[in-house]
């Protein structure tokens, strides 16, 4: 895998060409462009404001000392959406990937794999652009809810998605493509998933806590971790899950082997379905 991965490095600039295209196609016809980037997540925390801020003031709970409430909250619930957001729309596009560039598939030969990779990186940019919005809420409007130096554990939590992502991604799309119910089938999966993951409420509520079968499902939910590292990161201003985290990455890893294998020992096949 190690040699492949070196030889996709040969390609860095269509992938870099294909990320540039997939951004500007996002958009193109629109009155504001490139800005719908950073417009679509400001409107999405704007309504999670006025909901929770203005007409749910004492929404959601508390966990230890923090109060997780009003516009906290709404700020809670947009830290969790955004990495939510990124990996959602990566699954579900690489779904349609190989579907959608068939005709390109057919024409040039080039390592297929670029293009769930363009998928993520591409979707990755979006989650990026949104975090300025993110901060400057928690600057302007967050309650006893300081920036800390924590923020810069970011890095590490945007790295361990960025593997589960790609090994989620690799596996969707090699599999759809001979298993087209999958693509129905992922959406509900994925709603079921999001539920299945504190975005919504805090891991750490008596609610969940004092319940272990639980806990325990949570726990073995990969984007339990990394969800919490972004809260930890950004609302608790504290140390992440150190434990956790890395075993999260060993997932990934575990999963970015197989989806690629997986991906490779079909690949053949793509050029006949698609």
């Amino acid at each position: 895998m190690i040699n492949k991965i070196r030889e996709l490095a040969k390609y860095r600039q269509l992938i870099v060409t294909l990320v540039s295209r997939e951004l500007k196609a996002r958009y193109r016809g629109t009155v504001f462009g490139f800005f719908w980037s950073f417009l679509n997540p400001l409107l999405l925390l704007a309504v999670y404001s006025i909901v929770f801020g203005v007409i749910l003031p004492t929404s959601s709970g508390r966990v230890e000392n923090t109060m997780i409430t009003g516009m906290n909250y709404s700020i809670f619930l947009f830290t969790g959406l955004l990495p939510w957001i990124w990996f959602n729309s990566s699954v579900l596009e690489s779904a349609n990937v190989l579907f959608i560039n068939s005709n390109l598939i057919k024409k040039i030969k080039f390592p297929l794999e670029v293009l769930p990779i363009t998928t993520v990186l591409t979707n990755l940019i979006h989650f990026l652009l949104g975090l300025p919005i993110l901060v400057l809420f928690i600057l302007f409007f967050g309650k006893d809810m300081p920036l800390t130096w924590w923020v810069l554990f970011l890095p590490v939590a945007v790295l361990v998605q960025l593997v589960f992502t790609l090994g989620m991604s690799f596996l969707v799309a090699a599999l759809t493509v001979h298993f087209r119910d999958l693509k129905d089938i992922l959406s509900n999966l994925l709603t079921l998933w999001f539920f299945a993951t504190p975005i919504i409420y805090p891991f750490m509520i008596p609610a969940i806590q004092q319940h272990k079968p639980l806990v325990m499902v949570l726990s073995l939910n990969p984007m339990t971790h990394i969800i919490e590292a972004y809260h930890y990161t950004f609302v608790f201003g504290s140390l992440p899950h150190w434990k956790k985290l890395p075993v999260t990455l060993l997932v990934g890893l575990i999963l970015l082997w197989v989806g690629y294998t997986v991906f490779d020992k079909l690949r053949d096949t793509f050029v006949e379905e698609v």
